[in-house]
């Protein structure tokens, strides 16, 4: 199994998100089935260690919050723009969330996750677009915001991947108190 641990997002979040999409040549738009906030990446995994994450995840106590989106960005890859992301302004209370998931999986036996936490929700795999296109699309969504947005539970997900894009699949909701 390949599994990650994320913020399922509203449907109502998810539409306007995709409004977004569209007008830069060189992207590949992730569909809005899959948009999501990644809090920790476990990645490929036997049946058997599944369990052991949803055990971890289970035991897991924090409480609710609210996150607002905001700003768009880019991943660099070998220096060249690699993927198309929805920033998420700074919350205290979403960083506790990831460090205690990431805390309760290192105990469970998983490695430490290497990459630092930079909350996003992506939104496009880059292929060369043209510099001059993606710097426009960037400047006229710079000021993309949301509402704040109420976050009552986090989601254990599978991964599959499929001929036209990944399908993620919720295996496990866990509340916030």
């Amino acid at each position: 199994m390949r599994l990650f641990v994320a913020l399922d997002l509203p449907w109502t979040l998810r539409e306007r998100l995709t409004l977004l999409a569209g007008g830069l040549p060189g992207a590949r738009w992730i569909t809005a089935e899959n948009y999501h906030l990644t809090l920790r990446f476990i990645g490929e995994i036997p049946g058997h260690r599944a369990d052991d994450a949803d055990f971890a995840l289970a035991a897991l106590r924090a409480p609710g919050f609210s996150l607002t989106l905001a700003g768009v960005g880019t991943f660099e890859k070998a220096g060249k723009p690699a993927s198309l992301w929805v920033g998420v302004e700074r919350n205290p209370a979403l960083d506790h969330l990831q460090s205690k998931i990431e805390t309760a999986l290192q105990r469970a036996g998983f490695a430490p996750e290497r990459r630092r936490f930079v909350p996003h929700v992506s939104l496009a795999r880059l292929d060369n677009p043209p510099g001059e296109k993606l710097a426009a699309f960037l400047q006229a969504h710079n000021l993309f915001r949301t509402a704040p947005i109420a976050i009552d539970h986090f989601t254990l997900f599978s991964s599959r991947l499929g001929k036209a894009h990944a399908v993620y699949i919720a295996e496990a909701d866990y509340a916030l108190g």
